[in-house]
C-alpha cells in the first residue's frame, strides 16, 4: 500500500536518504531504528506528506488513511478533553455538548420551542453517527491511557504537556487510520497506560511504524525492523532482538570486505606506482587509477567502542537499609498518599510502580529529606550512604560547567578523581566531549552525565527517579549493565518495561492508601496482582501447551525432522564459514568475488528459513 521509490534528500551536506526505496503492507508492524539524526522523524514525515525530497516518489492510495503521532505537539484548546476527543468524528462532539445543554434547559423548565426542536434535530443526528458507540469507544481509549472520570471532563488548556500528548494520541487511535507513524509515542505514558497501549497495539488490525527507545515494544510489537544508517536503509526480518543479532553478523561480514577491498585498493595503487616510471606502461597506470576512483567503497557506520567500567567497593551496610513507617504527605487539602510502610533490605533493587499523579517522586524526595512528611517516619540502616538521581537533572548539574570539571568536582576522593575519564567514556562521552559546557548537552546526555556522578560517589545505597529518561536504546542498555553490576542496593523508579524486568528484584506497588511489596521482577509483580482466576486460566494454558510440547517433541516423525534440520543446519554453517574464509582469498570486484557474495547471501538466506522451522518444531 506504500510504494518509497528511490528517495533522496540532503540537510546541510548530509545525506539523510541516498536513493531508498521500499514496499509496506497495510498490516505490517515495523519498528524504525537508526542514531539520532539519522532520518527517522523525517522519514516519517515523508511518508505523512510533510516533508519535500530533493528527488524519488512516495506513492500511496488516495483512499488509504494514514495517521500521524509526532513527537511534540502543541494542542491548544478551550474545551473539555471529552468534548476534543468526541470532535475526532466530524466534531460530532460540537453536537453531543450542545444537546446536553438543551437537555439541562427542557429539564429546568427553561427551554424555547426554537430549543425543543433543535434538542430533536440534534438527537436524530446523534443517532444516525452511532453516538453512543462512539462515547463507548471514546472512554475506554481515555481510561486506558490513565485519563480518570473527573479528567475527562477537564479543561484541555489546564492539562500539563504529558497529559495533552495522551489526548493526542488518544485522537489518533480514535481515527481508526488504515496505518499510523508513531514517533516515541510512550515518551509521556507512564508503565500502566504503556501496557494498555501495547495490548491495544498487539491486537489492533492495522499497521504501523514505530520509532521508540523502549526495547520491550519493539521487541513484542514488531515483526519488522527498518534501520537508516549512513543514508540507507536496510531492512530485517524479526523483532529488534533479532535485529540486533543479524545486524552484529552483518558488520563482522562487511568489516572483511572493507579490509579485502582496501587490500585490493593499495596493491593496485603500488602497481600503478611502479608502472608510472615507465614511458611503455604509464598509460595502463593511469588506467589503473581511473578504475580506482570508480570503485564504490565500502564504508562502515562509526561503532562506538564499549569501554567497561570496575564500579568501586562500597563499604558494606546493614541488612535493613531503609525501614518506612506509616507515611502520609499532603500539600494544603490534596492528600497524596497515606499509610505508606515498607522495608528494603541490602543488595535489593526495588522498584516503586504507580500511576503518574500518585507521588513516586515526592516518596522519594521524602526519603532524600527535601520534603517533610505530613505523618509516619523512616529511617536508614546502619552505615547506608544514600546517593540521588533526581527526575530534572537542570536542578542537580551546574550548567555553567563543562562535563568534566562538573564531575571531578564532585568527587570525594582522589581514587573517585582519576576514574572520571574511564567512567565517562563508558557513558559515551569521549575526547573533546568531555569539555562540552552542560547547558548545551541534550536531555539523555545531562541525564548520564548525572549518572556518572551519582556513581562516582561510593554510595551503597542508589534513589533513581526515571534514570532512563531521555536515553536512547544504546545508552539504556550501557545504564542497565552498569546497575546490574552495581553490589550495593537500588530504589529506583522508570516507566520502562525492559529496565523493570531486568534490573527490579522486588516491587513496592504505590497506591494513595498504602504500599505493596512483591517479590520478583515487573512481570512477576503483574502476575502476583492478576486475579485468581486469570491466574488459574493462565496456568491451565501454561500446563496445556507444555503437555502438547511435550508429546510433539516426543512424537517420532517430530524428532526425526528436527535431526534433518540440526544436520542440514550444521551443514550450512561449515560451508557458510568455507565461503567467509574464501572471500578472503579473491580479488575484489572479480567474478569470483560477486559469485563467492551471492554464495554467502543463499547460505545465510537458507540458514534462516531452517532456524525459522526448527523453532516453530521446537515449540
Amino acid at each position: 500500500m506504500i510504494n518509497a521509490q528511490n528517495l533522496n534528500l540532503v540537510f546541510s551536506e548530509q545525506v539523510i536518504f541516498n536513493d531508498i526505496s521500499f514496499n509496506i503492507q497495510d498490516n505490517q508492524k515495523i519498528g524504525l531504528v537508526g542514531r539520532n539524526g539519522s532520518g527517522k522523524t523525517t522519514l516519517l514525515k515523508v511518508i505523512a506528506g510533510q516533508q519535500e525530497l530533493d528527488s524519488g516518489k512516495m506513492n500511496i492510495p488516495k483512499d488509504f488513511k494514514i495517521a500521524y503521532m509526532p513527537q511534540d505537539v502543541v494542542l491548544l484548546s478551550e474545551k473539555t478533553v471529552l468534548h476534543e476527543a468526541f470532535n475526532v468524528f466530524n466534531n460530532l462532539g460540537d453536537f453531543y455538548f450542545k444537546f446536553k445543554s438543551l437537555e439541562k434547559k427542557i429539564q429546568n423548565s427553561t427551554a424555547t420551542i426554537d430549543d425543543i426542536e433543535n434538542y430533536s434535530n440534534l438527537q436524530n443526528k446523534l443517532n444516525e453517527n452511532l453516538y453512543e458507540e462512539k462515547l463507548v469507544d471514546i472512554k475506554k481509549v481515555l481510561y486506558g491511557l490513565g485519563f480518570g472520570e473527573q479528567q475527562i471532563d477537564k479543561l484541555v488548556s489546564q492539562l500539563s504537556v504529558g497529559w495533552k500528548m495522551r489526548l493526542v494520541l488518544a485522537k489518533l487511535l480514535l481515527q481508526k487510520a488504515d496505518f499510523y507513524l508513531f514517533d516515541e509515542p510512550t515518551n509521556h505514558l507512564d508503565i500502566f497506560a504503556r501496557d494498555w497501549f501495547l495490548s491495544f497495539l498487539k491486537n489492533s488490525k492495522f499497521g504501523f511504524i514505530l520509532v521508540s527507545h523502549d526495547r520491550y515494544f519493539l521487541d513484542n510489537l514488531c515483526k519488522e525492523i527498518f534501520e537508516l544508517s549512513m543514508g540507507n536503509l536496510n531492512v530485517y526480518k524479526g523483532n529488534y532482538s533479532s535485529y540486533r543479532v543479524k545486524k552484529e553478523r552483518r558488520m563482522e561480514l562487511l568489516e572483511k570486505k572493507q579490509q579485502e577491498q582496501q587490500k585490493e585498493i593499495k596493491r593496485k595503487r603500488e602497481i600503478a606506482e611502479r608502472f608510472r616510471a615507465k614511458a611503455t606502461k604509464a598509460k595502463m597506470a593511469q588506467s589503473i587509477l581511473k578504475s580506482l576512483e570508480k570503485i564504490d567503497l565500502i564504508e562502515l557506520e562509526h561503532q562506538q567502542k564499549s569501554i567497561k567500567i570496575k564500579l568501586p567497593r562500597i563499604v558494606r551496610s546493614g541488612k535493613i537499609v531503609l525501614c518506612a513507617k506509616n507515611l502520609s504527605i499532603s500539600f494544603g487539602d490534596k492528600k497524596i498518599f497515606k499509610n505508606i510502610s515498607f522495608e528494603i533490605e541490602r543488595g535489593e533493587k526495588v522498584a516503586i510502580v504507580a500511576p503518574n499523579g500518585v507521588g513516586k517522586t515526592t516518596l522519594l524526595n521524602i526519603i532524600m529529606r527535601k520534603f517533610k512528611p505530613t505523618s509516619g517516619s523512616f529511617e536508614f540502616g546502619y552505615n547506608v550512604i544514600p546517593s540521588y538521581f533526581e527526575q530534572d537533572q537542570n536542578r542537580s548539574l551546574n550548567l555553567k560547567k563543562d562535563i568534566f570539571q562538573e564531575i571531578e568536582d564532585s568527587c570525594t576522593t582522589s581514587e573517585a578523581r582519576a576514574k572520571v575519564r574511564n567512567y565517562l567514556g563508558a557513558f559515551l562521552f569521549t575526547g573533546d566531549d568531555v569539555y562540552k559546557k552542560i547547558r548545551v548537552l541534550s536531555g539523555g546526555e545531562k541525564n548520564r552525565v548525572a549518572m556518572v556522578k551519582v556513581l562516582l560517589k561510593d554510595a551503597n545505597f542508589l534513589i533513581l527517579d526515571e534514570p532512563t529518561n531521555h536515553l536512547d536504546l544504546d545508552s539504556k542498555e550501557i545504564l542497565l549493565d552498569v546497575l546490574k553490576q552495581y553490589k550495593g542496593t537500588i530504589l529506583f523508579v522508570s516507566h520502562d518495561r525492559n529496565f523493570l524486568n531486568k534490573l527490579a528484584t522486588n516491587v513496592i506497588d504505590l497506591t494513595p492508601n498504602g504500599a505493596f511489596s512483591y517479590d520478583g521482577n515487573y512481570d512477576s509483580y503483574l502476575y502476583q496482582k492478576a486475579p485468581n482466576e486469570l491466574k488459574e486460566s493462565t496456568k491451565t494454558k501454561k500446563n496445556d501447551e507444555v503437555i502438547v510440547k511435550h508429546n510433539n517433541k516426543n512424537s517420532y516423525e517430530q524428532r526425526k525432522r528436527i535431526g534433518k534440520i540440526e544436520s542440514k543446519m550444521y551443514k550450512l554453517e561449515k560451508e557458510l564459514e568455507k565461503e567467509t574464509e574464501k572471500l578472503q582469498n579473491v580479488e575484489y570486484g572479480s567474478n569470483s568475488y560477486y559469485k563467492t557474495c551471492s554464495k554467502i547471501k543463499d547460505l545465510e538466506e537458507k540458514i534462516a528459513q531452517n532456524l525459522e522451522e526448527w523453532e516453530k518444531l521446537n515449540g
